[in-house]
């Protein structure tokens, strides 16, 4: 029987799998992470782990946190905390074994466990990728969804019970106001613009409800830095594991497969330092737009618009749908046509190789990625992937055919069945909401529009986009997705 991965294997690993050049035993957290999948295992801690081989161990450490299930650390536990970041393009691959991730906790089996993780005065930094909708950020507010039954809950019940991220660190923060603790940086790195400010702006919000006492404390001592992540990294399958099982000669439940590239821009705004990350490609900046928008709009913006069409016509992975050459050509024409245009560059940027290099991730058949996965949490997604760029063409006076068939495919796919005919389950957390608007509606883009959490006062004051999805809804409707991309692109 084959064992798994853990310290007593590392010295039989074969000799090409990187390896933690640090005593695992000593290294001391410096760092709570909320949400600990496989992008962070893959990006944030993939870089703190190399921070730390360099600096030869020290106090950045990682504690994670699971705020719903326990698999993680299931996986994790037996292992010692050690998981292999397997990086594919073509036919090769590079391994290297983490051991940045000390200890996981599952945050529903201890509540109060966390909070005081979270609390405790050597944790400097506290990370986050928690998906957009982790958020509970109201866009027509702006700021946090007091309406949601998670965020009442919370509110009625502080300090006790905290459901969501912001909860648990409104709780931590209070804990360590009263305890005279310093300072903690708190950085969001979801794909959210202008993330840290949206954290900042719902965990004020919920102090101000819950612990306003809070609030010149708060000031003082912590900071939310904006984060630009880039990195593609597809749910591992169960031929990953028995692959990279081959390969290490023990099972690693923990793995997480990616590519080579990596990107990450941060804000330089700690208050209490953190790893040296910028020594092992971090870039740190005063403003992290520029970056946060580009990749929004060009990297997520460009997976959606393949995620919907490519599931709709049939495509199961995104490399497929860049072997389809008018899915290529479409690609191409919604970077050159519908997202550059909106963009500001920063000085010295390679604009045009950083899109092909784009076109070439995606079309990277090692990686697998799935356009279902993708497509989930669209709700939540195409506000800033897709609809900021169709207001800001709008102002421009420039024409969106491309993005009235992105938003055209996405109504589509919320009713649940493919080009031919295949239902499928629609993941999303205003799927109720918005399959109840479209059943049965003699005008199913205009009640999908009309849900103002999604698009807000576009269809009103855009009512020409609104027109030509509904154009392009009944093409693909009428005559698939192929025939409805090759109407647009010949607009």
């Amino acid at each position: 029987m084959t064992g798994r991965l853990c310290t007593q294997a590392l010295a039989r690993l074969p000799a090409a799998v990187a390896r933690p050049q640090y005593a695992l035993e000593q290294l001391r957290p410096g760092i709570v992470h909320l949400g600990v999948g496989a992008f962070h295992r893959a990006h944030q801690a993939w870089y703190t782990e190399q921070a730390l081989n360099r600096e030869g161990g020290g106090d950045w450490g990682i504690i994670g946190a699971s705020l719903r299930r326990p698999e993680v650390r299931d996986q994790l536990q037996p292992q010692d905390g050690l998981y292999t970041v397997v990086e594919r393009e073509g036919g090769q691959s590079r391994y290297r074994v983490v051991g940045a991730i000390r200890e996981v906790l599952v945050a529903p089996e201890d509540p109060a466990a966390l909070v005081a993780v979270l609390a405790r005065p050597e944790i400097r930094v506290i990370t986050l990728t928690i998906t957009e909708k982790g958020y509970h950020y109201d866009r027509a507010s702006g700021g946090l969804d007091l309406a949601h039954p998670d965020v009442q809950h919370e509110l009625a019940h502080f300090p006790q019970g905290p459901l969501t991220a912001v909860g648990y660190l409104v709780a931590a923060l209070a804990q360590r106001a009263q305890a005279g603790a310093p300072g903690v940086t708190v950085l969001s790195c979801d794909n959210l613009p202008h993330n840290g400010r949206v954290l900042r702006k719902v965990v004020a919000d919920f102090a101000a409800r819950a612990a306003p006492q809070l609030a010149g404390w708060f000031a003082a001592n912590t900071r939310f830095p904006c984060s630009m992540v880039d990195r593609i990294v597809p749910a591992s399958t169960a031929g990953d594991l028995e692959d990279l099982q081959r390969v290490l000669g023990v099972h690693d439940a923990a793995a997480v497969f990616t590519e080579p590239f990596a990107q990450w821009v941060v804000e330089d705004d700690f208050v209490r330092g953190a790893p040296d990350w910028r020594a092992v490609g971090a870039v740190y900046t005063n403003d992290v737009t520029p970056f946060e928008t580009m990749k929004l709009r060009l990297l997520n913006g460009s997976h959606s618009l393949i995620a919907y069409l490519g599931y709709l016509a049939g495509h199961e992975h995104v490399h497929e749908v860049m072997a389809d050459a008018q899915f290529a050509r479409l690609v191409w024409r919604f970077m050159d046509d519908e997202a550059q245009p909106t963009l500001s560059v920063p000085e010295g940027f390679d604009l045009e190789d950083y899109k092909t290099q784009l076109a070439q991730r995606f079309a990277n058949p090692a990686l697998m990625h799935r356009t279902y996965q993708i497509a989930q949490d669209g709700s939540q997604k195409i506000p800033q992937r897709w609809l900021a760029s169709v207001r800001d063409l709008a102002d421009q006076g420039h024409p969106t055919p491309i993005l009235a068939l992105a938003v055209a495919g996405w109504i589509r796919y919320l009713q649940g069945r493919r080009d031919d005919g295949h239902p499928f389950e629609v993941d999303d957390p205003l799927r109720e909401q918005l399959q109840a608007a479209i059943t049965g509606s003699d005008h199913p883009c205009r009640a999908a529009m009309a849900v103002s959490a999604v698009f807000g006062d576009l269809p009103r004051r855009q009512p020409d986009f609104l027109h030509a999805v509904e154009q392009n809804y009944n093409r693909i409707v009428s005559q698939g997705v192929p025939a409805a991309i090759k109407t647009a692109l010949e607009s």
